[in-house]
């Protein structure tokens, strides 16, 4: 059973930081693409980074330069990084994986950046 749990979310202030955690289980970690999405109110869900199996990460334009996305085969776990962060980071991030065709997410962790 592949299961993704999140952690490391929190309230910071407009230009703190904060590093996001996500470990997996049920799967070969190290064979598989993960990625982080983000939920805030009203809108829809949205890709913010990507990492594939070699380490190579991608990013939305609204995160790219201020988020980085990392993974520890070893430990299971792909990282987030968010500095810079502002108020329209706010959103609930999840962490995401597919496996035999099927997508799957973690419970979510709250970010909230006060102006």
């Amino acid at each position: 059973q592949v299961q993704l749990v999140e952690s490391g979310g929190g309230l910071v202030q407009a230009g703190g930081s904060l590093r996001l955690s996500c470990v997996a289980s049920g799967i070969i970690f190290s064979s598989y693409v993960m990625a982080w999405y983000r939920q805030a109110p009203g809108k829809q869900r949205e890709l913010v980074a990507g990492i594939t199996r070699s380490g190579y990460g991608n990013y939305a334009d609204s995160v790219r330069g201020r988020f980085t996305i990392s993974r520890d085969n070893a430990k299971n776990t792909v990282h987030l990084q968010m500095n810079s962060l502002k108020p329209e980071d706010t959103a609930v991030y999840y962490c995401n994986t597919r496996y035999h065709g099927s997508a799957y997410w973690g419970q979510g962790t709250q970010v909230t950046i006060s102006s």
